[in-house]
């Protein structure tokens, strides 16, 4: 027979948890929190010889300058499309394969082919870019020498303003719509069996039961995977597009991420692309706090 814990073993194990939780909560407050003393340059004329405490305040010119700039408009909209189309075809594109998918009866095939798309997931952007230069190549690329024995004129993918952000787009829903569709899996695995059989009993077919069961059913997990992403608005991949991008197609490609990147690291405007990084955040801290409001008041979904 068990014996009931004391108080002085619950509170023994309570401080363990705390412990172990330590080490993670350090390197938040390291990485996360301290960093963001930096913000300060946003409203200085910062001189790196002077430092933050030295540096002469400006109020915020620094953000008036950044909104002249015919860079951070252009960067702006390109973020704003990309991040745009990479949600709303990252919440199709693993719905409609997760639904197609449940329909095959086969269950080892059925995973064979979860397994098969979901690898991409894992290959990085430095190696997947090195894969797509070659693949897209106007010259020995696959793609372009089986446009041209077709008849077709080589395509420039990744140097053509036009087919550039349509590739990233692409690319990145090629690689990730796997991840979605195991979420979408789930979510169909938690549907009653018996609503189905009671749907044919009645004489509904395939579709009605995917119209009045299966769609309803997954809903919820459509329209919290839909809210929660509205904070990524702002967020194009980085990654990818640095990986791939060049300065002939700036003017479609490029995003706030990389702007900011040349801005700061290369022609070291450290003030101006603080000030971009900070209303960046702040945008995207406001769509997520107001994704999760729409979460919680439509789907009942709660952080904690």
């Amino acid at each position: 027979m068990k014996t009931p814990r004391s108080g002085l073993q619950k509170k023994y194990d309570t401080n363990t948890l705390m412990v172990m939780l330590l080490p993670g909560v350090l390197l938040i407050v390291i990485y996360s929190y301290v960093p963001m003393f930096g913000l300060l340059m946003a409203f200085q004329d910062y001189i790196p010889a002077l430092g933050i405490f030295g540096s002469r305040w400006v109020g915020l010119r620094n953000f008036k300058t950044l909104f002249s700039m015919l860079e951070f408009v252009r960067a702006l909209r390109n973020t704003v499309f990309i991040a745009g189309c990479k949600i709303v075809l990252g919440i199709v594109i693993p719905v409609v394969f997760a639904l197609l998918l449940n329909e095959v009866r086969r269950r080892s095939l059925q995973r064979g082919i979860q397994t098969l798309i979901y690898l991409p997931h894992f290959i990085s952007w430095i190696l997947l870019a090195g894969i797509l230069r070659d693949m897209l190549s106007p010259s020995v690329g696959i793609i372009n020498t089986i446009l041209v024995k077709l008849g077709s004129e080589p395509v420039f993918f990744l140097g053509a303003n036009k087919t550039f952000p349509f590739v990233i787009i692409f690319t990145d829903i090629w690689k990730e719509f796997g991840y979605g569709t195991i979420i979408y899996l789930a979510a169909l695995t938690g549907i009653d069996p018996t609503l189905y059989e009671v749907a044919y009993v009645d004489g509904a077919n395939r579709w009605k039961q995917l119209v009045h069961i299966t769609m309803p059913g997954i809903a919820p997990m459509i329209v919290l995977m839909t809210t929660l992403s509205m904070g990524n608005i702002f967020n194009a991949g980085f990654d990818q597009i640095f990986n791939l991008y060049a300065p002939v197609v700036y003017e479609t490609g490029d995003i706030l991420d990389t702007l900011l990147y040349r801005l700061g690291l290369i022609s070291m405007q450290f003030s101006v692309s603080t000030a971009a990084g900070m209303m960046k955040s702040v945008v995207s801290m406001i769509l997520i706090l107001a994704s999760y409001r729409i979460a919680h008041k439509t789907t009942g979904y709660r952080v904690l």
